[in-house]
């Protein structure tokens, strides 16, 4: 049976969709335009495993993009859910429970002294952003091809057409003027990084980089990069942002700035802090963010920023993941993972190539690990949406697209592992 025919339900709910909802959904990559064909509609989820309309199971490998560390409807986290909420849904006025996910963000990660809850990591980053030129006076801001970094103007921001040269929009009603001042550089390239700085250097406001990308599949930067970064900015006094809003927690307890050894000025955060809820926040040197309303001149809002039964949710996921060897135990399945997938598809013949980082992982349809979005982007696109329906047909589901990292979750033990390798050498035959 094809993965068309096995999706009746699932195509009248998109039917439905399209009617009211542009595309059908509510963020683009879950439209499945890609790959092709119909989206799935999930109707529930445990541990490890999402059903859909049709009541197929499916391996989940995206875990809500990351927020599903501990798995799908962990216990603790869903009490704390039901008991927040039966509290009330939301106040507008400041709750204890914001204060305790600030402290324990602020203990977990010693280069933010203080921090604001938001929403999203959208309103993350470009708060960041306002932070960081409100701070320096400055305009411009630096950026790396392939990094994503939230859908705020000034950051849809595609490669201007020649070394050092601005950026362009890369969507619809983003004027120009957005984006004039963005620079968009290559990813781990630092002569070019430094040759940004010895041309423009003192007008620069901020340098903001996924120090693990996450949105050109998975890859990661160089200790070089991320250090030359971390003196340029000293030396000119612009402002570090890391956005970890993907890999924060989820590469390690203390994200990837403790990987790296390299504080930043300012941090986003998002995905695991909420625990499934939606929550964000930036913080970073008490100096900078001093400079927020109510006390400083640079202006953010949100009345439900720290939202009490959000807060309980990324709370208890926070106190979960400090348990001991939960990031071995994480770190060593995304590993087998790739390890497996990788032996299966040379078995096939096919070239093929993975990579973990923590509870991270990327795939790739080439023989090398790319280090940049230029090496990605030169992958086997036909053969991953090959890939991914066939492992959709055997109930495995990854990203509905190669530019996307992958996720486990500590619910993907040894066994849900070998079910998925073994459904991947069954595909990689079929598709070899």
């Amino acid at each position: 049976m094809t993965t068309e025919q096995a999706s009746s339900k699932n195509d009248i709910l998109f039917a439905r969709a399209q009617q009211t909802t542009p595309g059908g959904v509510n963020s683009p990559v879950r439209a499945f335009r890609s790959v092709g064909g119909t989206p799935r509609f999930i109707t529930r989820a445990e541990g490890p495993y999402f059903w859909d309309a049709d009541g197929k199971r499916y391996i989940d490998y995206i875990g809500s993009w990351g927020p599903a560390i501990l798995g799908h409807a962990r216990p603790e986290v869903v009490k704390a859910v039901q008991d927040a909420a039966a509290n009330g849904l939301s106040f507008g006025a400041p709750t204890e429970g914001e204060i305790e996910i600030a402290e324990e963000i602020c203990r977990l990660l010693p280069s933010i002294e203080q921090v604001r809850l938001v929403s999203s990591g959208t309103e993350a980053t470009m708060s960041a952003l306002r932070l960081a030129r409100g701070a320096t006076g400055r305009d411009k801001i630096v950026k790396f091809e392939g990094c994503y970094h939230g859908h705020a103007d000034s950051l849809l921001v595609k490669a201007g057409s020649g070394l050092l040269t601005f950026g362009n929009p890369t969507s619809a009603g983003v004027p120009e003027d957005f984006v004039k001042h963005t620079l968009v550089l290559d990813y781990n390239n630092v002569p070019q990084l430094e040759d940004a700085f010895a041309s423009m250097g003192d007008t620069i406001a901020c340098v903001i980089v996924e120090p693990v990308a996450g949105n050109m599949n998975l890859i990661r930067a160089t200790p070089e990069f991320l250090q030359r970064m971390r003196e340029l900015c000293t030396e000119y006094g612009a402002v570090l942002i890391f956005d970890e809003v993907m890999c924060g927690f989820r590469v390690g307890l203390g994200g990837a700035q403790e990987m790296y050894g390299i504080a930043p000025d300012l941090t986003a955060l998002g995905k695991v802090i909420g625990g499934g809820m939606p929550v964000a926040a930036f913080g970073g040197r008490a100096d900078l963010m001093q400079k927020m309303a109510p006390i400083g001149p640079v202006y953010q809002a949100g009345t439900l920023s720290g939202n009490p039964v959000a807060v309980a949710a990324g709370m208890t996921t926070l106190k979960l993941i400090q348990e001991d060897g939960f990031y071995e135990k994480l770190s060593s399945q995304a590993d087998k993972l790739v390890k497996g997938l990788t032996e299966a598809a040379r078995e096939a013949g096919i070239a093929f190539c993975g990579d973990a980082v923590g509870g991270m992982f990327g795939m790739y349809f080439s023989e090398n690990v790319p280090s940049s979005y230029g090496q990605m982007m030169a992958g086997d696109k036909e053969r991953f949406n090959r890939f991914f329906h066939g492992m959709l047909d055997e109930g495995v589901y990854f990203a509905p697209a190669m530019f996307e990292a992958g996720f486990v979750s500590i619910q993907h033990d040894d066994a849900v592992i070998a079910e998925t390798v073994e459904a991947a050498r069954r595909v990689f035959k079929r598709i070899g």
